[in-house]
C-alpha cells in the first residue's frame, strides 16, 4: 500500500499533525468510556466540524502491540513489517546497533515462588521509578557481562523498562532469533519458557534461558524488581521512510523511548521535550513547527493509566490533551489527526481489538455527522470503519499531496 501511495505523491508539501493518544479507546466502565465521561469541549468542537470513523489498528479481533499499532498509523502494513519490540525501544534510548546485534524489551517485574513454580504479581514490579531502574540495571551489568561467550549489555529505560543487547560474532539472520516472549501479558501465572519457534532458533532460545536464570540469580533479593520478562526479540529492519516515500520532513514529539525509537526508524527526527508534560510537548511544536512538514505527537499516559485500571487519571489525561488542543489549533496546520494507535480499557487493564475512533480535520473535511470525539459518535462519520495502514491514504489525500489513480 506504502508502494502505491508513493507512486500517487504530489511534489507538495503542507503542515500534517498527527497526534496519538495512546491507548485512548475504551469501554463503559460501567456505564461511560473514558472519552464519553471526559470533559472535552475542544475535541467535541473540532469532532463536529471534521471527518470522523474509526480504526482497526491491525485486523478485526486482534489486539495489536503498540509497535505494529504505529506502524499502521503511519501507512505500513504491520503484517509484511512485523517489527520486534527490542530494536523499537534500544533505538528510543540511543543503542548503537548493528547486524551482528540482537535486542530484547525487558520488563522488571515481581514474582513469588510457589510449588517450586515462579508465579507473577505484578508484570511492571508496581512501576519502580527510573532512579531505582537505574541502580537494578548498574547491578545486572556489573553481575553479567557475557552468556555462551556473547557480551551482554543493559540499558535503563523508564520505570521498569529496560534494553538487553547481546552482541554476536556473526551476521544475524532474522530467522534465528525468533524466540517466544517470555511475558504472558497477564498475573497469577507463571512466566513463559524462551521458546524457539522454528530449528534456526533453537540456538539462541537456549542462550536466552539461560540469561533469564542469571538475571533471577541477581535479582532474587530485590523486593519488588525480582524478575524481568523478556519481550521483542529483534534485529535491524530495512523499512522505506516517510520522506523517501512522501517527500516530508517529519519529526516526532514523544517522551517515552519506544515511540522516539519508532519514529526514528521511519525517518522522524525525535525533537528535545523539556519534560514528560503535554504542555511541555506543545512548546516543542510551536518552537519547530517552520522546520518541518508532518509532526507526530504521542501522549503515553493515556495508555499507562488504562493498563493500571485507572479510570479516573485516564480520563484526566484526556481532559489535559482537550485544553492543550486549543493551543495547537492556532499554528493553523493544513490537516490535524487525532486518534490513538489502539484501545486500552481501563475495564481490561491490557491493550484490546476495539475501533480507534479517528478524527481528521482540513479544509476538505466532510462534517456534521458526529456531535463529539468519542467511540459511538467517531463511527457515525463518513470515513466509516477502516483498516489503521490506510489512515495515511485520508491524511495524504486531506492534504492535497495524492493524484489521482488511474486515467
Amino acid at each position: 500500500m506504502h508502494e502505491l501511495r508513493s507512486n500517487l505523491t504530489k511534489n507538495k508539501k503542507a503542515k500534517i499533525g498527527l497526534f496519538v493518544l495512546d491507548g485512548v479507546g475504551g469501554l463503559p466502565f460501567p456505564k461511560l468510556t473514558e472519552l464519553e465521561a471526559a470533559k472535552t469541549p475542544t475535541l467535541d468542537k473540532l469532532a463536529k466540524k471534521s471527518e470522523t470513523g474509526a480504526h482497526i489498528p491491525i485486523l478485526s479481533g486482534l489486539t495489536p502491540g503498540s509497535g505494529s499499532a504505529h506502524l499502521s498509523l503511519f501507512g505500513y502494513d504491520p503484517l509484511k513489517y512485523n517489527i520486534g519490540r527490542g530494536i523499537l525501544e534500544g533505538l528510543g534510548l540511543d543503542i548503537s546497533v548493528n547486524e551482528k546485534d540482537l535486542l530484547i524489551r525487558g520488563n522488571f517485574s515481581t514474582v513469588i515462588e510457589k510449588n517450586s513454580k515462579f508465579i507473577i504479581t505484578d508484570r511492571r514490579a508496581g512501576r519502580i521509578s527510573t532512579a531505582h531502574n537505574k541502580r537494578i540495571v548498574k547491578l545486572l551489568q556489573s553481575k553479567i557481562t557475557k552468556i555462551d561467550g556473547i557480551q551482554v549489555e543493559f540499558t535503563s529505560g523508564l520505570e521498569h523498562r529496560f534494553v538487553c543487547k547481546l552482541k554476536f560474532n556473526h551476521k544475524l539472520r532474522g530467522i534465528e532469533t525468533r524466540v517466544a516472549d517470555t511475558d504472558p501479558e497477564e498475573i497469577g501465572v507463571a512466566p513463559l519458557n524462551p521458546q524457539n519457534q522454528n530449528k534456526e532458533s533453537l540456538k539462541i532460545s537456549k542462550t536466552i534461558f539461560k540469561l533469564i536464570s542469571a538475571m533471577r540469580t541477581v535479582l532474587k533479593n530485590e523486593k519488588n524488581a525480582n524478575y524481568a520478562l523478556l519481550r521483542g526479540f529483534s534485529i535491524y529492519p530495512k523499512i522505506p521512510t516517510i520522506e523517501s516515500l512522501y517527500g516530508l520532513k517529519a519529526a516526532s514529539i514523544v517522551t517515552y523511548p519506544m515511540y522516539k525509537g519508532i519514529s526514528k526508524l521511519v525517518g522522524m527526527n525525535p525533537l528535545e521535550v523539556k519534560d514528560g508534560t503535554i504542555m511541555s510537548q506543545v512548546d516543542t511544536l510551536k518552537r519547530e513547527f517552520n522546520n518541518y512538514d508532518f509532526f507526530y505527537f504521542h501522549v503515553k499516559k493515556t495508555d499507562s493509566f488504562g493498563e493500571d485500571g485507572n479510570y479516573k487519571k485516564k480520563i484526566k489525561v484526556i481532559e489535559d490533551f482537550d485544553r492543550a488542543l486549543k493551543e495547537i489549533l492556532k499554528l493553523n496546520f493544513d490537516v490535524v489527526c487525532i486518534t490513538g494507535d489502539h484501545s486500552t480499557p481501563s475495564k481490561m487493564k491490557n491493550h484490546s481489538w476495539h475501533p480507534v475512533p479517528v478524527v481528521i480535520s482540513s479544509k476538505n473535511s466532510f462534517y456534521g455527522t458526529s456531535k463529539r470525539f468519542t467511540e459511538k459518535e467517531c463511527l457515525k462519520g463518513t470515513l466509516g470503519l477502516f483498516e489503521g495502514k490506510n489512515l495515511m491514504n485520508f491524511i495524504l489525500a486531506h492534504a492535497g499531496i495524492l493524484s489521482k489513480f488511474g486515467a
